[in-house]
């Protein structure tokens, strides 16, 4: 099979890569600096932009999948505009690529949060759960995503079958921008200064690429599926990277009102900037962390046969990566 990859230099879009090429497939890689990528057997590099027509439908010729990675990861407001083009006309833009270059499937990375993510600690969602928009509408990313899902569906079809794949939280080795990996760089760093009242989950970027060429060979088009390895409270979450690091985990603990912990986050970061300093915390980030994104990835078990690692080892692979790159030294 020869299959398209946008975003193949990325972090999810590298681990896809090698997943392919372990089946045999050949790889037409799409990047905007395709000169990051590892030359190796089996692999095209080509040159090319989502958002650009024609050098993607020039990218897809031939190919009988594409696979859809590319994104932009940003918490900050003011790129909505930037989240929006990337996100959704960009998915528009592969979708008709694929059609117009007669490809049979387009697997679509998405993300957990378009539909797992609650005030309620106690709810862990599944793929055909009601959209939780009120929570979706505040957070421009996850807005993105939602519509760039719903743009690649609508797609489905006869001539297309699109499977969406939703991971949650990327970590494990790779994040070569640290885009997903940064708070844990954070807590390495010594940089939370009190642990958010939410939950986190999170999934192996190796089993998530995994779970990509799975719904390639196994998903039942026009479907979602959810893809995790482990739901916890930010304190348990903490606390496993204490374990696996010897840093010592925050012990101040925010206070469970959302509204409280973000004006208190807002307050810092006024404060930061008339110091003329970066705060260590954004207000966008805690109020993330005051919910709740737990999710179930039994359709996933079920469906396709994956199944994830020990989100322990993850956490520890994370960490060694990190230690690698960024020259993090724990103090035991």
């Amino acid at each position: 099979m020869k299959a398209l990859v946008t975003g193949a230099t990325g972090f999810l879009g590298t681990h896809l890569v090698d997943a392919l090429l372990a089946r045999g497939h050949s790889v037409v890689a799409l990047a905007r600096t395709p000169g990051r990528l590892k030359p190796r057997e089996g692999i095209t590099a080509v040159k090319g932009d989502i958002l650009d027509a024609d050098s993607l439908q020039a990218a897809a010729e031939g190919c009988e999948a594409v696979f859809h990675c590319a994104g932009v990861v940003s918490r900050d407001p003011d790129d909505g505009e930037l989240l929006w083009r990337t996100h959704v006309l960009g998915t528009r833009n592969v979708a008709l690529a694929a059609k117009a270059a007669g490809a049979k499937r387009l697997i679509h990375a998405s993300t957990s949060g378009t539909v797992g993510i609650s005030e309620d600690a106690t709810q862990v969602s599944r793929e055909d759960d009601p959209t939780p928009y009120a929570l979706i509408e505040k957070f421009p990313y996850y807005r993105s995503k939602l519509y760039a899902e719903q743009e690649a569906l609508r797609a489905n079809g006869a001539a297309l079958a699109v499977i969406s794949v939703n991971p949650s939280l990327l970590l494990g080795p790779g994040d070569e921008l640290g885009s997903s990996t940064g708070d844990v760089q954070n807590f390495l760093d010594r940089k939370i200064p009190a642990v958010p009242a939410g939950g986190v989950a999170y999934v192996d970027a190796r089993d998530a690429a995994e779970a990509m060429a799975l719904a390639y060979e196994k998903g039942t088009p026009g479907k979602r599926y959810l893809i995790n390895a482990s739901n916890c409270t930010l304190r348990e979450f903490f606390d496993r990277l204490e374990r696996v690091t010897g840093v010592k985990a925050p012990t101040l603990r925010m206070p469970p009102s959302r509204a409280l912990a973000t004006f208190g986050a807002r307050l810092m970061e006024a404060g930061a900037k008339f110091a003329g300093v970066k705060a260590p915390v954004d207000a966008v980030s805690v109020e993330m962390a005051q919910l709740y994104w737990y999710c179930d990835s039994g359709r996933a078990t079920r469906e396709l046969g994956w199944t994830p690692r020990d989100p322990i080892a993850t956490l520890a692979d994370t960490v060694d990566d990190l230690h690698r790159r960024v020259r993090f030294t724990p103090l035991r």
